[in-house]
């Protein structure tokens, strides 16, 4: 599934095609996403609107629109979105195109259909936004997210470090992929209780989340499964993994084998050196 990096490298990518540009016409396959495609809501209230910007929130694209209107997108697990050129071959799984002024299409792609396209109307798109968006927790990078903040929530609660990071309440945009990368890189096991770390654990371990992310947006994200940017090329973070998918390998550093263990149903990569068993 796409994560903060990888969401950020295609919001990144379509904004300069897509700032400015009007919405000339809307086609949909049919098929319903993780919801029904609002397709002829989305004809009303877009065509012949110019895009104001493109916004990520946690995981989502929020394409807003001069008369207010707007479109949260979740990629879910294989969705993507890319410019080409009207007329060109569409694909099986191409499921929303938005014609644009300039001769190009913005396709979203989605083979096993989880993502979602939701039309946030103009005259209640503000409110809309707020609710959709409020049981989120801050954004990694935002300044109300530090280390006193993350301690204070985890006070008291014996949740394991990793599922607590990866709870969307608490902070937004950490995924499977980088909760790994981040708690090896911080020398943390990801049972360890939440509560039980301290304040300068917390600081390491927040500025280690920030640096695992801003690297993988700088590498373009991580090709897993299905995931391509704006431009249809992959990202390459993935060769910079330090435990995520290494199970049975050896550690960089101290040279144990990684193990692989689920908590709370996910894939988790450990090193017993690095990562002191709690």
């Amino acid at each position: 599934m796409p994560e903060l990096p990888e969401v950020e490298v295609i919001r990144q990518g379509l904004m300069p095609h897509l700032n400015g540009r009007t919405i000339c016409e809307i086609r949909c396959s049919g098929k319903p996403l993780r919801s029904p495609v609002p397709c002829s809501e989305m004809r009303v209230e877009l065509c012949g609107h110019i895009i104001s910007t493109v916004h990520r929130r946690a995981k989502y694209l929020i394409v807003r629109m001069d008369n207010g209107a707007a479109l949260i997108i979740h990629l879910g697990m294989t969705g993507n979105m890319g410019i080409f050129a009207k007329g060109s071959t569409t694909q099986k799984h191409d499921h929303v195109c938005w014609g644009l002024d300039n001769g190009t299409e913005l396709r979203f792609n989605d083979t096993r259909r989880f993502g979602a396209v939701r039309l946030l109307e103009a005259a209640t798109s503000k409110t809309l936004e707020k609710q959709f968006f409020a049981a989120l927790g801050p954004e990694p990078f935002s300044r109300s997210c530090s280390a006193r903040y993350l301690a204070n929530r985890a006070a008291g609660r014996k949740t394991a470090i990793k599922k607590f990071i990866m709870n969307s309440h608490v902070i937004a945009g950490i995924g499977n992929i980088y909760a790994n990368e981040s708690l090896f890189r911080s020398k943390i096991h990801p049972e360890r209780a939440a509560a039980s770390l301290s304040d300068k654990e917390w600081q390491r371990l927040l500025g280690i989340i920030r640096k695992t992310l801003k690297d993988a947006i700088a590498c373009g994200g991580s090709t897993i499964s299905d995931f391509v940017d704006a431009s249809g090329k992959g990202g390459y973070f993935q060769i910079n993994f330090q435990v995520y998918g290494k199970d049975g390998e050896t550690c960089r550093i101290c040279w144990k084998v990684i193990i692989k263990k689920y908590i709370d149903g996910r894939a988790s990569f450990i090193c017993p050196g690095c990562q002191e068993q709690p």
